[in-house]
């Protein structure tokens, strides 16, 4: 079994400071090799070492051979596309939004490959028809859903032929059936080299199986086969990884709703339709102050068209909502983004952010600093943007901002699947605990059953 790809203590610093300690690995053919760990555990800042694109402010050491030589920064970036490819975590990063998603595929075979367009075009017809996309290819990538906006940066960033393939958190955000999907065909476009994929999602390297290595700030700290850590872990940060996976969550107590607590919402026959599509019909369900209401379901079924048709941001096509709460203010019917940064203006500091909420809504100051203890957010991070926060950091600062606001109904999109599982468990178990003590309502949506199932009152699927 050949070796595609090796390391040699390669560690990563800025000036004295070390963030990636001196790490060895070795990829094999048809062995793929899976990295495990929470945001800021340095296992992009490691992908990024590999193909050379760490920024120039970060200093590198060890040694990188490809195919058994060992290759300087320039020789790696000749690689790119032909031999070594990698998948960046957001696929909007990687495709023209200006472009056919065809076109982009077949861009890789003509200039790469050297294929003539006839032939460039033909061949990416193929790939995306093996991909399911043979119906959306003349569309660009803001017209498609991250399961297919995903597997169209696959598809071009592997037609180039590359057998090193460095796959970045490839299946954040998406449902099981998307995520098992681009896991199937990340394996199949493998077949002739080697995987290499860094994940948070410990259902992602049991998939995977192969060889595993858990990372921890910076460090390694366990490695091994697969199935052997993930059945069998030895180091405690593994066992706690292993431990937020929301199957092994426990249930929530039903409980703790009050049954006497006043209604803030109810839908009657709902129905939503988009872009001529009917989502779903006849919904009716209710949602009390306190009470946690989950809503499951597959990429476009309406989950997210839910929420937003229950701010009033969508219209329905059908049924109504009726809004049991007449005294409270349209800023106390919030959304929490899935994607943090969507939320945000990275031009400005976060605190200059609260600030100009605390004057325009005419909120005490005094209130912030006891719930940035409450939700485990250091004081220095209103000195920066929402760029050079965690995504935990900024998911939880979203959740402040919401609290300032005192918000009836909260609707919740996917607040936790850009983040690892246990920075997820302790935001979710926060949503629910503030609910219950505040008094807000809170349409929780997630494409995991198992964390809805645990953690809400009520379950919606759609």
């Amino acid at each position: 079994m050949s070796v595609l790809l090796k390391l040699t203590e390669v560690a990563v610093y800025v000036g004295d400071t070390c963030l990636l300690e001196p790490i060895s690995l070795e990829l094999k053919q048809a062995q793929p090799l899976t990295i495990l760990g929470q945001t800021g555990s340095g296992k992009s800042l490691l992908a990024q070492a590999i193909m050379g694109l760490l920024p120039e402010t970060l200093t590198l050491q060890g040694k990188i051979e490809v195919f058994g030589k060992v290759l300087s920064l320039k020789e790696r970036q000749a690689l790119w596309g032909r031999e070594l490819v990698m998948l960046p975590q957001e696929p909007w990063h990687a495709l023209d939004p200006l472009m056919k998603g065809v076109d982009q595929v077949a861009e890789v075979y003509q200039y790469v490959q050297g294929q003539s367009p006839h032939d460039a075009l033909s061949l990416a017809e193929q790939d995306l028809q093996q991909v399911g996309l043979a119906d959306s290819a003349q569309k660009r990538p803001g017209q498609l859903s991250g399961g297919m906006a995903q597997r169209l940066a696959i598809s071009a960033a592997t037609a180039g032929g590359a057998h090193v393939i460095l796959a970045d958190e490839p299946t954040k955000g998406l449902d099981v059936s998307r995520r098992d999907g681009i896991v199937r065909l990340l394996q199949s476009r493998s077949t002739l080299g080697s995987l290499l994929t860094i994940t948070h999602d410990v259902a992602i390297a049991r998939q995977l199986g192969g060889k595993l290595m858990v990372m921890k700030k910076g460090r390694l700290i366990e490695e091994g086969e697969a199935d052997q850590i993930l059945d069998f872990p030895q180091d405690p940060y593994t066992q706690e990884l292993i431990a937020a996976e929301p199957k092994s969550w426990p249930h929530v107590a039903l409980s703790a709703v009050d049954k006497a607590a006043e209604t803030v919402l109810m839908t009657e026959n709902l129905a939503i339709e988009r872009g001529g599509r009917s989502l779903f019909t006849g919904l009716s369900f209710s949602i009390k102050k306190g009470e946690v209401v989950g809503v499951v379901g597959d990429s476009g079924c309406g989950k997210s068209s839910l929420g937003d048709a229950l701010l009033n941001l969508l219209p329905v096509s059908a049924g109504k909502v009726i809004r049991f709460d007449d005294t409270a203010k349209p800023h106390q019917w919030l959304k929490l983004y899935q994607d943090p940064p969507s939320a945000f203006t990275p031009s400005v500091s976060l605190g200059t952010l609260l600030r100009d909420l605390t004057r325009l809504h005419n909120i005490a100051q005094a209130r912030i600093a006891p719930l940035m203890a409450r939700l485990n957010l250091p004081e220095e991070i209103l000195q920066r943007s929402c760029l050079a926060v965690s995504g935990g950091e900024l998911q939880r600062f979203a959740i402040l901002r919401a609290l300032l606001l005192d918000p009836v109904f909260l609707f919740a999109d996917e607040p936790t699947s850009r983040l690892d599982p246990i920075t997820a468990k302790d935001v979710t178990n926060l949503l629910v605990e503030l609910a219950r003590e505040t008094g807000c309502a809170v349409l929780l949506v997630s494409h995991d059953p198992d964390l809805v199932s645990k953690t809400c009152d009520q379950v919606i699927t759609l």
